[in-house]
This record gives C-alpha cells, structure tokens and sequence, in this order.
C-alpha cells in the first residue's frame, strides 16, 4: 500500500488543514520553548524544579503535535471532528474558568477567542458550512 500525502483542495479542507497545522505548531513550540509557551500563558515555572518544563513538552506539546500531524497526514473527516471538538472543550474549560475563577484578563480573553478559532476550522469543514 502506498502513502500519498493528501492535499487539501476544498476551502473546507484548506480550513481544517489550517488548524491542524496551528495545532502542530502550537505543539511544536511547546515542546521546543517551553519556557517562551509558558510566559506567553502568563505562567512561570519554579526555577528548582525543573521537571514542571516536563508538562508543557509532553502533554501540551506531544499531545497538540500528535493530534495535529494525525489530522494532516490523514485528511479524515473523523480525525478533524477529533481536532475541533478537542479544541471546543478547551475554549469551554477556559470559559469556565473566566466565570468561576474570575479570570477574565485579556490574556485569558483572547486564548479563549484563539481557542474557539482553533475549534471552528476544522468544525467548519466536517459540518459542511464551508464546502
């Protein structure tokens, strides 16, 4: 069996394929610069503890770069489904934590907008609003 890289010919694809490769790269900068991800976030790691770098590489990073490269390399409506619903919860924890935990900053603002962003690409595509 042979793999052929899929590309993407629609603009539905080319939205869902654009947020999968948002995904890859928000991945990827987690786990190669954890500490610039991390002051982005408006968080900070305490300096002897150097294992709390270890999170951010590996759940953030490997998970988002994993889920994201997936999504590219097989083009699947499923798999896109998978990405934007992942993402949809994330825009709903952090709007829970913007009403309970009175974290209404405009970093927390605009995640949650980059976040619904992350979340409507590749829904988009999947749901048949953009063909």
């Amino acid at each position: 069996m042979d793999f052929v890289f899929p590309m993407p010919y629609t603009p539905g694809e080319w939205l869902a394929w654009a947020g999968a490769a948002l995904t890859v790269l928000f991945g990827l900068v987690a786990m190669l610069a954890p500490r610039f991800l991390l002051r982005a976030l408006a968080l900070q790691p305490i300096p002897e503890h150097a294992e709390a770098l270890a999170t951010p590489r590996s759940l953030l990073g490997g998970f988002y770069a994993g889920i994201g490269l997936s999504a590219i390399l097989f083009s699947q409506p499923l798999i896109y489904m998978t990405l934007g619903f992942a993402w949809a919860f994330a825009a709903f924890g952090r709007a829970l934590s913007i009403l309970f935990d009175h974290g209404g900053s405009l970093i927390q603002w605009t995640s949650l907008a980059v976040t619904l962003l992350l979340a409507a690409l590749p829904l988009l595509f999947v749901f048949g609003l953009v063909p």
